[in-house]
């Protein structure tokens, strides 16, 4: 009976995570209350003792802890210098909450709602609005490959390429927030010009100038990339080093050199750069490299590393000007290249002191930006796809019924409009910690990861439901580039197969982990008195995080996670649990992963690519209830929240399913099932009640499909589809009623090529009036203009195609 109560005692603290004295104190006490009433437990209090008496005294558990850090270091793989600096940058912020097991929700609700000020609300309302109504992406994708130069010139004098340039500049200095909701609306109408407003505000010259550049260079740059006057790319990727960044060959020497007739110190440059975005109209260039000093004139390191530099494009030997053409986006994209090219040194951003830092400062400024650029993209894809799709779906009819009224179309609108509510979610979640002043390095790839696979997959489905709509070209068609370019933002700015196993979980496990950075960091500390200190405290917290995580795990498991506090009383309740739950399986199964595998999970993609599914999915959950509490709870809301988190539940009960049938040593799998899943699988995904109810919501003008498509281009212009498919959809809504009353008068039914010529009966006969019959003709044109497609003639077909 003691120890079944020792044991449950045990159990309790670590579930609580109490701090080891307090967990001592519990187990002395309840020996010594059995001690005055059944008599001394001597086999206990020996075990007791012998356990947690050493555990207890500084001395003895850090000589332990000594040994154990020779092993340590032994086993653990060599961090590079690119990777430490990779670790080091930006900061942990929800993600790490998510992957330490036990969320703590009220802060989650206590973050910063996003917003927008009056200044950023009337650039959107003004310029932004202007400009969308500006865009014919027809033109701009099939005719010109590019933009009008109208539309260039717009750009540069109204500040779209200023968002992060801070107002003393010249720039607008807008929120993270704000840039978001200003691509994601461009982006909704064309991804070319999205593609090339988000260049310049993202990683590029501005942001390293102003987080690293000297001040002679912030004065010279700032404001005029702030006007449009300088046109800035930045160009990293080399033909043999994509993702691997800190592979590049182009290199630059340290040497003296002639410069405006004056001999200088300064660097010759060579490099041969692909997929450099604005690279072809750029008048600066911004330049990762790797730097060499063989003469020692900077000091006695030849090697220096990475470095990155600011280049005039009209610089001797630079070359730029050709262009790429990414999967029919147009957007200026292309190669640029130079040989022995000659600089000063002062061309180094931030001046010689940065020489070699590059590596740094690329990483510490990527992760604001790839939590906005292409996220936004995506965004803008999703909503739109939710948009033109729902509406398509409810006006264009076969068997005389909607396509949208058929369950195997709901399917794909059920997901489309969840996974547009998701990526919205996670993007507008981010946006606000990166405006509060988080850089969140793993947070940011989750969100650029998922974010962009999801909008590919609703323009998937927006294809499917469209069907010979979206596959014949012409401007008519607003599916298909989305559609075409989905890759593009998949694979640039770190490819996401890469990103989901390397970066999300890669670093994810160290950086999010409360305790293996530090270990690492302790094995990595000279001092070994500093050392032991460090790696014992760190060790031993960790041990009890291991523990409490099994406990915790199993416990949730069993009681299906119903006893964990709910922080909201509504519906949602109940999912704040099962990610409770899911977080402390996480937790417990990457320990256990880390332990066994060690250095080589790194190597292990497929285990560490599940388990960065479970973050990431959990984190996406996080993000939509979050979104749901700052919007204020709305009723109309309540499926879209459903499915979206039911959706990401059931994705995590599968990435944790997958890695434990996948487990390195197979009996250690099955027994860790036992304990992740002790009642087997608990999910499922959406239920089709729940993804008919919404696919119906998608179909109409409700306030749930307004709300989600909120940010889009919706006005009246000369080439906006998505204003043209919502028309024909509210017409064909107003019109309903009408061809019910004329066809119940008449006694037939009208098919769908029959029904203006009943109407016109029905008119002839006074069971409608004028008004009514002219609404039939209006949403009957509306509805034929957007279900038909365009056509060429052949000489139309031949320019293009000897264009091509």
């Amino acid at each position: 009976m003691l120890t079944i109560i020792l044991l449950l005692a045990l159990m309790i603290t670590l579930y609580h995570r109490a701090s080891l004295k307090i967990t001592s104190l519990v187990l002395a006490a309840i020996l010594v209350a059995w001690s005055l009433v059944e008599g001394i437990p001597y086999v206990h209090g020996i075990v007791f003792l012998a356990i947690f008496l050493p555990l207890n005294i500084t001395v003895v558990r850090r000589t332990i802890s000594a040994k154990l850090l020779d092993v340590f270091k032994g086993i653990m793989p060599k961090i590079s210098a690119t990777e430490q600096e990779a670790l080091d940058a930006g900061t942990v912020w929800w993600e790490a909450e998510v992957f330490g097991g036990k969320p703590d929700w009220k802060r989650l609700h206590s973050f910063e709602k996003a917003t927008l000020s009056k200044e950023e609300q009337e650039f959107i309302d003004g310029p932004l609005e202007e400009l969308c109504s500006m865009i014919n992406d027809w033109q701009i994708t099939h005719i010109d490959r590019d933009l009008p130069p109208e539309v260039w010139n717009y750009i540069k004098e109204k500040g779209f390429f200023s968002f992060i340039i801070p107002k003393e500049y010249g720039g607008l200095g807008f929120s993270s927030y704000a840039q978001s909701r200003v691509l994601t609306k461009i982006n909704s109408l064309s991804a070319t010009a999205g593609s090339i407003v988000s260049v310049p505000n993202s990683l590029g010259p501005a942001e390293l100038l102003m987080h690293y550049g000297t001040q002679e260079q912030r004065d010279h740059y700032l404001p005029r990339l702030a006007k449009g006057e300088e046109v800035p790319c930045f160009a990293l990727t080399a033909v043999e080093a994509g993702s691997d960044a800190g592979g590049i060959p182009d290199k630059g020497v340290i040497c003296k050199g002639q410069w405006n007739g004056e001999e200088v110190l300064g660097m010759k440059l060579t490099w041969d750069k692909r997929y450099i975005t604005l690279a072809p109209v750029a008048s600066i260039l911004g330049l990762a490299f790797k730097l060499y000093d063989p003469e020692g004139l900077l000091g006695d390191k030849e090697d220096l590393g990475i470095t990155c530099a600011l280049i005039p494009t009209d610089t001797d030997g630079v070359n730029i000007g050709r262009r790429h053409y990414p999967l029919s986006t147009p957007f200026q994209n292309g190669p640029t290249s130079g040989k022995d090219v000659f600089v000063p040194l002062d061309y180094i951003i931030g001046g010689p002191k940065n020489a070699g830092q590059g590596w740094r400062m690329l990483v510490d400024c990527l992760s604001a930006g790839r939590a906005i650029s292409l996220p936004s993209s995506a965004n803008g894809g999703a909503k739109m796809a939710a948009y033109t799709t729902g509406a398509y779906a409810r006006i264009r009819r076969q068997f005389n019924v909607p396509v949208g009224y058929m369950e195997g179309v709901m399917e794909a609108l059920a997901r489309i409009a969840g996974k547009a509510y998701m990526v919205d979610s996670m993007l507008t979640f981010t946006a606000s910690g990166i405006d509060s002043g988080e850089k969140p390095s793993v947070a940011s790839a989750i969100v650029k990861c998922h974010s962009t696979n999801l909008a590919r997959e609703t323009a998937c489905d927006g294809m499917d439901v469209h069907g010979g709509k979206a596959v014949m070209m012409g401007p008519k068609n607003y599916m298909a580039r989305a559609y075409q370019g989905a890759p593009i933002s998949i694979t640039v700015e770190g490819a996401n197969i890469l990103t989901r196993s390397l970066i999300i979980y890669g670093q994810g496990s160290i950086r999010c982990h409360p305790y293996v950075l530090k270990e690492i960091q302790a094995t990595q500390n000279e001092n070994r008195k500093e050392a032991i200190k460090d790696f014992d405290k760190a060790l031993f917290s960790h041990l009890g995080f291991a523990m409490s995580n099994k406990i915790r795990t199993f416990w949730l498991g069993l009681t299906g996670s119903r006893l964990v506090k709910k922080p909201q009383s509504d519906f949602t309740g109940r999912y704040y649990q099962r990610i409770t739950r899911f977080s402390s399986a996480l937790a417990f199964l990457s320990d256990v992963t880390m332990g066994v595998l060690g250095g080589e999970l790194k190597r292990r993609e497929m285990i560490s690519g599940r388990l960065g599914d479970m973050l990431s999915n959990l984190y996406i959950a996080s993000a939509v209830l979050k979104m749901f509490h700052d919007k204020g709870r709305p009723e109309h809301d309540k499926e879209i929240v459903q499915w979206a988190l039911e959706h990401c539940l059931y994705e995590t009960q599968m990435a944790a399913d997958g890695a434990l049938k996948n487990f390195p040593v197979s009996w250690m799998g099955k027994v860790l099932r036992l304990v992740v899943f002790p009642l087997g699988l608990p999910l499922s995904p959406p239920s089709d009640k729940l993804s008919r109810k919404l696919a119906r919501q998608l179909q109409e003008p409700t306030a749930m499909r307004e709300e989600l498509t909120l940010g889009i281009f919706k006005s009246e212009s000369e080439a906006s589809n998505l204003y043209k498919v919502d028309r024909a959809l509210r017409l064909q809504l107003e019109m309903e009623p009408i061809v019910k009353k004329f066809s119940e008068a008449l006694g037939k039914r009208a098919a769908n090529h029959q029904v203006v010529p009943f109407a016109k009966e029905a008119l002839d006969a006074g069971h409608i009036t004028q008004d009514e019959y002219q609404l039939v003709i209006d949403a009957e044109e509306a509805r034929l203009d957007i279900v038909n497609v365009d056509d060429f003639a052949p000489e139309e077909m031949k320019h293009h195609l000897s264009e091509n």
